[in-house]
C-alpha cells in the first residue's frame, strides 16, 4: 500500500475526468490474442461509467468506495473486471482496487497528495470468467485528484532589502513580491492577493502601497531622505481558498539621497564697480542655499554665466568650501567700449535635479543678476598691429628705413605719445620718437647670433602722458633675405683617430651658414696642388654635408694634413685643410700620446703654427747653401 499523509475528505461530491482512450485495434496481450481467434463481427462499446469521487487528504476510513464501472454485454457469460496501471500495479502500488471481480466497484486504499499526483491512467478489462479471453476492448481512463487547500502562498524570500533613491517617481514601482501557491492552477485555492500589514515608520507624506494583484510595491508620496533613511513594510500573500491561507514577508527599503532641492541664491541682484584694464581675482561672491547633504554631488553648485559675457571678460568658480559663486575678471574690461555690463548667472548642481512627481524635473537652475559698473582710467597706447614683419636683404648697410610703428591712445590722445626703443641687441637701429620709424644705423648680418631662423627682433615702447603714464608693447620681426656670402667650412678641422687599416674610411663633416640655395649639399674634392695627396687619400661616398675620406696606403702614426676644396651648390667655395692625428690606442678610442700641439688651436693659429716651421726648413736650406 502507497504510504501517504492523512487529510480530510470534502463534503463537495468532485466528480472526476474520466477519459476513454478507445483502442480501435485490439490490445497486445494475451486477451487480444484469444479475441482474434473469434470470428470476425461487429461490436458496439457497452462501457457505462458511473461517478468516480477522490479528493486529496481524504481521512478515511479505507477503503473507501470510489465509483463503478459496468459492461453490458448481449451475451450470456461468466465476466470478471480486471484493473490495472498505475496506483494498481504500478507505482503507487495497492492505491485502487475492485473488491469484487464480478462487478466494477472500485475502491481506494489510502489518502492522496494532490501536489505529489495530480491525476492517473488506469486501465479496465472484462473478461470471461472460464475461458480467460477478453469480450471487449480495454478502457482506459484518467482519473484526477480533487484539490483542497492545503497550501498557504509562499514567498521566495522571507526577508527582501532594497535600494532606491528618494527621487524615485511615484508613478514606478519599486519593486514587486511574489507568492508562489502549490495548490491547483486557476482555482480559489490558488489565487493570491496582496496587502500591507504595516509600515515603519509611518511618516505622513512618505508611504507606500501594495498593488493587491500584482505585488508591485509603489509610493503613496515623495520621500525624505533628511527626514527618513530606512523602512520596513510586513507584506501579506492570501489565497481565496476555503478557509483561506496566508505567509508574509518583510521589506526593507534603504533610500539614497538624490538631488531633490535646487541650489537658490539668497540674493537676486548685485551690484559691483570694477576699473578697466586689469585683470582681478574675486571681485564678488554669490551664496546659494542647498537643503540637500553638503559635501555631496547632490549639494554642490555648478555656476554659468548666461549673458552677458559674450568676449569672455569674466568666468565663475565654485568655492568647494563654502559652495560659493566666486567672480572674477580675467580679461580686462574697456571703458570706452562698454562703460557697463549686465551678468546673468544660472547654478545647479554636479547632480541633475529630479523630483519623484510626474512633470516636475525641471533644469534645476536658480539666476541671479550681476551690474557691472566700468571706471575709466588712464588706458595704454595700442599698438596696430602689436606684431608685424619687415623684409631686408642681408647686409644692408646704415640709413635705410625698415618699417613704422603705429600706435593710438584710446583716451583720444594719440598726439602725444612717444616711442622708446628698448630691444636691438644688435645695436642696428634707430626709432624716432615721434613718428616711430625704424632706420638702420649699421650693417645687418643674417649670420649674426642674434637672429634666429633669419628673424631678428626689435621691440619698442609707445607712451602715453597720462597720470600716471602708461606704456604698451609693439614688436617688428626683421626677416633677412640670405645671399651666398659664406663658404662651405669644416666642422672640425682637426681629427685625432686610433690607427686604421688601409682603405678604412673616416668621416668628414661640412656646414655652410648660408640658407638654401647657397648651402648644401655640398661637393667634396681633395686639392692635388699641394703635393702628390692621391698617393696617401682618397675620397669615398659624398652623403650630402659628409664625405668619407679613406687611407689609399697604411701610414705610420704620426700627424697629416689633407687639403681639402668643398663647394656650395652655387659652387661657391674655399680651400681649407683637415689635420688628422693616427696615434696608437691601448682601448681604441683615446690615442696613448699627448695631443699635437695644435690640439685645442683655432686655424689660424694652426696655419701660423705650420708657417713658421715652413720659414724654418727654408732657412736652414740656405744656410747650408751659404756654406757650401
Amino acid at each position: 500500500m502507497l504510504s501517504i499523509p492523512q487529510g480530510m475528505w470534502s463534503l463537495q461530491v468532485f466528480l472526476m475526468l474520466v477519459t476513454v482512450i478507445s483502442c480501435l485495434q485490439p490490445a497486445k496481450d494475451e486477451f487480444t490474442n484469444q479475441a482474434k481467434m473469434r470470428p470476425l463481427q461487429r461490436v458496439k462499446r457497452r462501457w457505462v461509467i458511473t461517478t468516480l469521487k477522490l479528493i486529496e487528504e481524504d481521512p478515511g476510513p479505507f477503503p473507501k468506495f470510489a465509483g463503478e464501472l459496468f459492461n453490458n454485454m448481449d451475451y450470456n457469460e461468466s465476466l470478471i473486471y480486471i484493473i490495472s496501471g498505475p496506483g494498481v500495479d504500478e507505482p503507487p502500488v495497492g492505491l485502487f482496487s475492485i473488491e469484487d471481480n464480478q462487478n466494477g466497484k472500485v475502491y481506494v486504499h489510502s489518502s492522496i497528495d494532490r501536489e505529489e499526483i495530480q491525476s492517473f491512467v488506469v486501465r479496465f478489462d472484462i473478461i470471461e470468467s472460464s475461458t480467460r479471453k477478453a469480450v471487449d476492448t480495454s478502457l482506459f481512463f484518467i482519473v484526477k485528484v480533487g484539490d483542497i487547500n492545503d497550501n498557504a502562498p509562499q514567498f521566495a524570500e522571507e526577508e527582501f532589502n532594497i535600494t532606491i533613491k528618494e527621487s524615485h517617481h511615484l508613478d514606478n514601482p519599486i519593486f514587486q513580491v511574489e507568492a508562489v501557491d502549490l495548490d491547483e492552477k486557476q482555482t480559489p485555492n490558488s489565487e493570491v492577493s496582496y496587502s500591507l500589514v504595516s509600515q515603519v515608520p509611518l511618516n505622513k507624506g512618505n508611504g507606500f502601497y501594495i498593488d493587491q494583484s500584482s505585488g508591485e510595491i509603489l509610493l503613496s508620496g515623495c520621500l525624505d531622505y533628511e527626514a527618513v533613511q530606512l523602512f520596513k513594510l510586513l507584506i501579506r500573500a492570501n489565497d481565496h481558498g476555503e478557509p483561506p491561507l496566508s505567509s508574509t514577508a518583510t521589506v526593507n527599503i534603504v533610500v539614497e539621497e538624490g538631488n531633490s532641492h535646487m541650489p537658490v541664491f539668497t540674493k537676486e541682484d548685485y551690484k559691483i564697480q570694477v576699473s578697466e584694464g586689469q585683470i582681478q581675482q574675486e571681485v564678488l561672491r554669490l551664496l546659494v542655499q542647498d537643503h540637500d547633504s553638503p559635501f555631496t554631488p547632490a549639494w554642490k553648485a555648478k555656476y554659468k554665466i548666461l549673458h552677458g559675457n559674450e568676449e569672455e571678460h569674466f568666468n565663475i568658480v565654485t568655492d568647494p568650501g563654502t559652495n560659493e559663486g566666486i567672480l572674477n575678471i580675467i580679461k580686462p574690461l574697456d571703458y570706452e567700449n562698454l562703460p557697463d555690463k549686465k551678468l546673468v548667472i544660472v547654478v545647479e548642481n554636479e547632480e541633475p535635479f529630479s523630483s519623484c512627481e510626474k512633470d516636475q524635473f525641471g533644469n534645476g537652475t536658480s539666476t541671479a543678476t550681476v551690474n557691472v559698473e566700468v571706471i575709466d582710467t588712464n588706458d595704454p597706447p595700442q599698438f596696430h598691429p602689436p606684431n608685424f614683419i619687415v623684409q631686408e636683404v642681408d647686409g644692408a648697410g646704415p640709413g635705410i628705413q625698415l618699417g613704422r610703428y603705429n600706435a593710438t591712445d584710446p583716451d583720444g590722445n594719440s598726439k602725444n605719445i612717444r616711442f622708446r626703443l628698448v630691444h636691438d641687441p644688435a645695436s642696428w637701429v634707430t626709432v624716432d620718437e615721434l613718428s616711430g620709424v625704424v632706420t638702420t644705423v649699421k650693417h645687418v648680418d643674417r649670420e649674426s647670433p642674434y637672429v634666429n631662423n633669419s628673424f631678428y627682433t626689435i621691440i619698442v615702447y609707445a607712451i602715453d602722458d597720462g597720470v600716471p603714464p602708461q606704456t604698451s608693447t609693439g614688436t617688428m620681426m626683421l626677416f633677412l633675405s640670405d645671399e651666398n656670402d659664406n663658404t662651405p667650412i669644416l666642422v672640425k678641422p682637426f681629427m685625432e683617430v686610433c690607427k686604421i687599416e688601409q682603405n678604412a674610411s673616416l668621416l668628414v663633416e661640412a656646414e655652410d651658414k648660408d640658407l638654401d640655395p647657397f648651402s648644401g649639399p655640398f661637393t667634396f674634392k681633395l686639392d692635388d696642388s699641394s703635393g702628390n695627396i692621391k698617393d696617401t687619400w682618397k675620397l669615398g661616398n659624398n652623403f650630402g654635408y659628409s664625405v668619407e675620406l679613406l687611407m689609399v696606403r697604411s701610414l705610420p702614426n704620426g700627424n697629416y694634413s689633407v687639403p681639402f676644396i668643398i663647394l656650395d651648390k652655387q659652387g661657391f667655395f674655399k680651400k681649407q685643410m683637415l689635420y688628422v692625428r693616427l696615434c696608437s690606442c691601448l682601448n681604441g678610442i683615446t690615442c696613448i700620446e699627448s695631443s699635437m700641439a695644435f690640439v685645442g688651436l683655432g686655424g689660424a693659429a694652426i696655419i701660423l703654427i705650420c708657417v713658421a716651421f715652413m720659414l724654418l726648413a727654408v732657412l736652414s736650406k740656405r744656410h747650408k747653401e751659404s756654406t757650401y
